[in-house]
């Protein structure tokens, strides 16, 4: 996945789960069952079924649809930048910051952050997702729709082609032919169990950037000093580029599965 959900204790939950972000799996399901997909119920249990328990303000939802919301959009913020977030609660942005991901209605404003945690005894372990709602500022419609899958299409691969360039100048890019084969491949996309009405078009630039990602963070811990016989300026460097590469792969992510949510609530055409 992009980057997987923080566990509460601070250590990253490494267990099977898919390979999307929950935020982005849950934007693409609600805003489905909100468009004559499945209830919000079997919506919410096929976004998370890597999941032993799911709980805290998930009831926001209906109450958003209530008041007339058709689409749930996604945010990846990270460190430095929460610019594809709604302004709001300093809260929110400093919790979405820290777990990596967030949902957000545009309209009356609102966001839901998750946040993983293991529970049970030892040797019987579960992990669950609590969900935490604040108030936003709504975001202007034509903001949104101002997004373009070729345009964004376009500048991932430009970035791709620049980050090439500069891991070749530092020293070759951290990673081998099996591994950018696994990312041309996109095999991910078979165990994502998106909802089928996905753009098709969206979702393979979504496998595309969550791969990428993917990648770039696993390789990040790979590169310390001695890992590969890097030496300290190297190893530092290679970390620099692969932090800006998973922040465009995470960007271009982000950017198709709103277009894809656009889609699916009948904003836009599949085009």
């Amino acid at each position: 996945m992009a980057r997987s959900l923080r566990l509460s204790e601070g250590a990253p939950y490494d267990g099977e789960m898919s390979e999307l972000p929950a935020s982005v799996r849950l934007a693409l399901w609600v805003t489905h069952s909100w468009n004559g997909g499945p209830p919000l119920a079997e919506a919410l249990a096929r976004s998370f079924p890597d999941l032993d328990h799911v709980a805290g303000d998930l009831a926001r939802l209906g109450l958003w649809n209530d008041l007339g919301e058709r689409a749930l959009f996604v945010a990846l913020p990270r460190p430095g930048d929460t610019s594809r977030m709604p302004p709001g609660s300093q809260r929110a942005s400093a919790l979405a910051t820290d777990v990596g991901e967030c949902v957000y209605v545009p309209g009356i404003g609102g966001v839901l952050v998750p946040r993983l945690s293991e529970f049970g005894p030892e040797g019987d372990v579960g992990v669950r997702a609590d969900w935490a709602a604040f108030e936003a500022d709504p975001v202007p419609r034509h903001r949104l729709e101002m997004l373009d899958l070729r345009h964004v299409h376009r500048a991932l691969s430009a970035r791709l082609s620049e980050h090439a360039e500069r891991f070749e100048s530092v020293g070759g890019a951290p990673w081998g032919s099996d591994v950018r084969a696994e990312i041309e491949s996109g095999v991910g996309t078979t165990r994502w169990g998106v909802p089928s009405a996905t753009p098709g078009r969206a979702l393979t630039l979504m496998a595309l950037a969550a791969d990428v990602s993917r990648v770039a963070h696993r390789t990040g811990q790979l590169t310390s000093l001695g890992s590969g016989g890097l030496d300290a300026g190297t190893a530092t460097s290679r970390g620099l580029l692969l932090r800006a590469l998973a922040a465009d792969a995470d960007d271009a992510l982000t950017d198709a599965t709103n277009i894809a949510v656009m889609t699916i609530a009948g904003w836009r055409p599949d085009r």
